[in-house]
């Protein structure tokens, strides 16, 4: 039987975008309790209380700020040595169709969904091939896999964008041990979820079950790949 990856030889380092709350602070601590070292981008930068001190560092991080993840990769680095995993959930989303968007909120849709983890990688890609079991998840949604309302039109435009980044990344890392996965989840039990639609929390996918998902793919070995996982909490036709 074949070692997952997060058994090999050498303490594993993940970046994690959006960790202030949320999808990304679920997955930061799911990925704490169970061996990973972490580097946390956050606007605000707060330590959680649920580290050590030790195996966390915390960065500032804006994903609209072109640039500012440069500074988050070089300070890991110089922190920990390598970079083996990015986990990119920071993301936002406009509820506004098609035609009512103007071009101001879908550039920023599209700068924090699509341009920003796509600058996160690129700066973290030489550590990432340094690994040679480097990984990469991007938060996607279901939106990105279908237009479920006039209100996501404009929304799903960035996360199809943000699963064809994830496929884009896969074709480009596969040889150098690269493995890059889109998590479309629908709703999630969080602040963006609870902001559009009156569902109760229970009856939505809980943060802590996606970041379980999340750990499971960052520690699948190369040839056990996923490139695309969808989760949901509602019966639809294909999802």
């Amino acid at each position: 039987m074949r070692e997952p990856a997060g058994s090999r030889a050498g303490q594993r380092v993940a970046l994690v975008s959006g960790a202030s709350r949320g999808i990304g602070a679920a997955c930061a601590r799911h990925l704490f309790e169970t061996g990973w070292t972490l580097s946390l981008g956050m606007r605000e930068p707060l330590q959680p209380d649920w580290t050590d001190g030790e195996r966390v560092r915390v960065f500032p991080y804006d994903a609209a700020q072109a640039g500012c993840e440069r500074a988050w990769v070089n300070g890991t680095v110089d922190a920990f040595g390598r970079i083996d995993a990015v986990v990119a959930s920071a993301g936002i989303m406009i509820p506004k169709s098609v035609i009512d968007v103007d071009d101001a909120d879908l550039d920023l849709m599209f700068e924090i969904n699509v341009k920003a983890p796509r600058r996160l990688v690129r700066a973290s890609w030489a550590s990432l091939a340094a690994s040679h079991t480097g990984r990469v998840i991007i938060l996607a949604s279901l939106s990105g896999k279908r237009v479920k309302s006039v209100t996501a039109g404009s929304y799903s435009i960035s996360k199809f964008a943000a699963v064809a980044l994830s496929h884009g990344i896969r074709q480009a890392g596969w040889d150098l041990g690269i493995r890059a996965t889109a998590v479309c989840p629908g709703f999630v039990a969080t602040d963006m979820a609870r902001g559009i639609t009156d569902r109760a929390d229970a009856l939505m996918t809980d943060p802590d079950d996606l970041a379980r998902i999340i750990g499971l793919l960052l520690d699948l070995p190369d040839h056990a790949s996923v490139a695309e996982f969808s989760i949901n909490c509602q019966l639809e036709e294909s999802y």
